[in-house]
């Protein structure tokens, strides 16, 4: 008795304490919110390095695992040879170093040749901005020369503006230069640290590529001695669709919109468009964010072309929409393997609030973030209707009115009328999908039913 009081009172207190815990967390959580969020950019700050590492190690698996699997392995079953352990290791070894070498070669090739023209580009763009304001002004005096009340109209539109522009530069630009070169200080400075952290992300990011088997099994030891083998499988199963889901649409992203880019700046070379290069990274950037990211990266682009020459806009704009359904219709499927399962609306709506939330990041890992949330969703409610012994496939709940209460079988749509063939027949084969689906569910389990022929029958029908 007296150890049923103890076991009690230590139970009460123990509850007591961590109701009391919860409710300081909760009160500091919301009257110091400021210090909370300082702390966690402090840990993040700390962290950064590691953040690297892991998204460079995420991004660059793939390239190694096919070095390994697909070449080095490969050559191996044909010699008759298989690597030991110790061979093993440093074949990964050595994959993780020509992996590391490519992605900064890539990486400097890239940049050696797009920043050299870029900065051509945007000096041309200055300097030649009167004579391309010019081009439009006179451009548009000969489109509607035919109309004399539009063409002045325009013209006082145009001239307002342009003198807007020169009033903004005059007073507000040339002002706050200082804080322009202030703001460049501090960018610099950040790129700096961005360079910093990135150098170490990817030194630690040898350690990660070269034990992952490692540390994911000890990640799988240390779930199975959290939590019951069900639910430790559960989990497994759904880190491997994230991995799945996110992994594959990030990466055939990039890959989709390094091609874009690419066919982007050929037509654009073909077709002799000013600033094919820089229109191209622009589009290529861009086309990563879904939906939207053709339409952000056509504006601008097409603005750039507009102030050199409207009518070669106009070929690039259309030259940007057939390209675009190709991308839409063949490129894209083809890498990405198809959709991620999500509606039209719900893409809109993911791409919406990940970037009302996080910005463009948010705006290009939105899709594949609301994939997987919907995903769990769908699963967690198969589950409860598997517990309550209903119907899992959506079909079964088309054109119903309800479920029976007692049989659980579909009910046919009330606005039908009872004795009428398309409520029977929508109503029978609605119940005889369900009823075989059951007895389908029903042998998994080691359960025999015997079904007469008649239910046969009325099934096939």
């Amino acid at each position: 008795m007296k150890n049923f009081l103890e076991k009690k009172y230590v139970q009460i207190g123990v509850t007591a304490f961590c109701v009391i815990a919860a409710s300081l967390l909760f009160y500091f959580g919301i009257f110091h919110t400021a210090s909370i969020t300082k702390g966690l950019k402090a840990i993040y700050n700390i962290l950064t390095p590691i953040v690297y590492a892991a998204a460079i190690s995420y991004v660059l698996w793939p390239l190694i695992r096919f070095m390994e699997k697909s070449i080095i392995y490969r050559i191996c079953e044909k010699k008759n040879w298989k690597p030991s352990e110790k061979v093993r290791h440093g074949i990964r070894m050595i994959c993780v170093i020509v992996t590391l070498l490519l992605f900064f070669f890539g990486i400097y090739g890239l940049l050696s040749m797009l920043i050299p023209e870029l900065i051509n580009s945007i000096t041309n763009i200055i300097d030649n901005l009167p004579r391309y304001i010019n081009n439009i002004e006179k451009w548009l005096t000969n489109l509607l020369k035919n109309y004399p009340e539009l063409e002045e109209n325009s013209s006082m539109i145009f001239s307002t503006v342009t003198a807007r522009a020169e009033t903004w530069l005059t007073n507000d630009l040339l002002p706050k230069i200082n804080l322009l070169v202030a703001s460049f200080s501090t960018g610099f400075m950040g790129a700096l640290v961005f360079l910093k952290n990135f150098l170490i992300g990817a030194m630690i990011s040898i350690y990660l590529l070269y034990g992952k088997e490692s540390y994911v099994a000890q990640g799988k030891r240390l779930l199975y001695c959290l939590f019951s083998t069900q639910t430790t499988n559960n989990i497994i199963r759904d880190l491997q669709y994230v991995d799945k889901t996110f992994g594959g649409f990030i990466i055939g992203k990039v890959l989709d919109s390094l091609i874009i880019g690419i066919l982007c700046y050929i037509g654009t070379t073909i077709l002799n468009l000013p600033y094919a290069l820089l229109v191209s990274v622009i589009v290529g950037v861009t086309n990563v964010i879904p939906f939207f990211g053709p339409y952000i990266g056509a504006v601008p682009s097409a603005v750039l072309i507009l102030l050199v020459n409207p009518i070669q806009c106009i070929y690039f704009v259309i030259f940007i929409l057939l390209l675009q359904q190709f991308d839409g219709n063949f490129l894209g499927p083809k890498i990405l393997g198809g959709s991620t399962g999500l509606s039209s609306f719900m893409v809109i709506v993911a791409i919406l609030v990940g970037g009302g939330l996080f910005g463009i990041f948010g705006m290009f890992v939105g899709v594949p973030a609301c994939a997987i949330i919907c995903t769990v969703i769908r699963n967690g409610i198969q589950s409860r209707l598997e517990k309550k012994k209903m119907p899992i496939d959506l079909e079964s709940y088309r054109d119903i009115d309800h479920l029976d209460a007692k049989t659980l079988q579909p009910i046919a749509p009330s606005a039908q009328k009872p004795g009428s063939d398309s409520a029977f027949k929508s109503y029978r084969k609605i119940q005889s999908k369900a009823s075989l689906m059951s007895r389908e569910k029903r042998k998994m389990n080691g359960e025999v039913e015997e079904v007469s022929e008649e239910q046969k029958k009325e099934e096939n029908k």
